[in-house]
């Protein structure tokens, strides 16, 4: 039986939390069919797709232009060199000019408030391809993993240890969406946003709760343990105070021996000796390698969900 159609055509991809639950489902259920091979259309067939990147990027960069051309487009790589944001042009006039000239733009810029703007000036789509306030392509691949490796997501306990960053956004806006639960561990100071909190809330009309805490053993039934770097791009100059405050918050083989069940997860790229050790992200319940592969699926998905006009869907996707 084919699914049933919940039209992304022409929409923007800023967060998670733009989906509802069908939409993330109708994501999640293509991106499993391209990677069997169950779905290979070519709907960016004749599109070119802009890539505004003002960070240094590997995974994302490299699985965005494999998977526009995967589905027929091209692409054009502009770096901060390239299109200075709010320095030689404001957002809203760089997005007024690309609009002439391509079908769509993945950024991966440093504010948040950049991409919203770029978005609301732009008539194409844009995805966020990171920012930081959340990082939703990168949570896409980590749910479209946890199924591979666990199954249900509703019966899932994810563990985030580390900052509150823009991968915990996501991962927040991600539960809510799809009825995992989730614990996040931070130090005092570097919690997650409450406004974050609250949009995950009004996602769940208010029922669906993320668990919020210091102590590093409330490990209790996870089912997948996730960390990232304690000191992320642009914040250099508190390096040493983050190493100090995160110090007790490594995921070292004592706290993977805390939860016997649980995958290791990991964004990449990883400070090894720092929020990792060796022995856990090299170790047989380490799933970083993965994640970083399905990157080109979910994406993939993404595109062809947004760029797609009416595409057949796979057969039996999802079942």
């Amino acid at each position: 039986m084919i699914a049933a159609v919940i039209s992304l055509t022409g929409h923007d991809f800023i967060d998670v939390a733009d989906l509802d639950r069908k939409q993330l489902r109708q994501i999640l259920d293509r991106a499993h069919a391209i990677k069997a091979g169950r779905w290979s259309e070519r709907p960016l067939g004749g599109r070119h797709i802009a890539m505004l990147f003002q960070k240094p990027s590997h995974r994302t960069r490299v699985s965005f232009e494999v998977g526009i051309a995967r589905l027929g487009g091209s692409t054009t790589t502009l770096t901060e060199n390239d299109v200075q944001l709010g320095v030689r042009e404001s957002v809203s006039d760089a997005a007024r000019v690309l609009d002439r000239y391509v079908d769509g733009v993945v950024a991966r810029l440093r504010s948040h408030e950049d991409l919203v703007r770029l978005a609301d000036a732009s008539e194409k789509p844009v995805i966020n391809g990171l920012t930081d306030r959340s990082h939703p392509c990168q949570v896409l691949a980590d749910l479209m993993t946890i199924e591979e490796v666990r199954g249900d997501l509703r019966a899932q306990h994810v563990v985030y240890i580390g900052d509150g960053n823009n991968i915990a956004t996501s991962l927040i806006e991600a539960s809510a969406l799809s009825g995992f639960a989730l614990t996040v561990i931070s130090p005092p100071g570097h919690q997650p946003p409450a406004s974050v909190l609250e949009r995950a809330r009004s996602i769940d009309s208010g029922t669906h709760t993320v668990a919020l805490t210091d102590d590093i053993t409330n490990l209790d039934g996870a089912t997948a343990i996730y960390t990232d770097v304690w000191t992320s791009m642009g914040q250099e100059r508190e390096q040493q105070a983050r190493r100090k405050a995160f110090m007790r918050y490594q995921v070292n083989q004592a706290v993977m021996d805390m939860a016997p069940n649980a995958v290791f997860m990991h964004c990449l790229p990883a400070h090894r000796g720092e929020e990792v050790t060796d022995e856990v992200i090299d170790g047989p319940r380490s799933v970083v390698f993965q994640q970083a592969g399905n990157r080109l699926y979910a994406q993939m998905a993404l595109m062809s969900e947004i760029f797609g006009e009416g595409v057949a869907r796979a057969q039996g996707a999802g079942q």
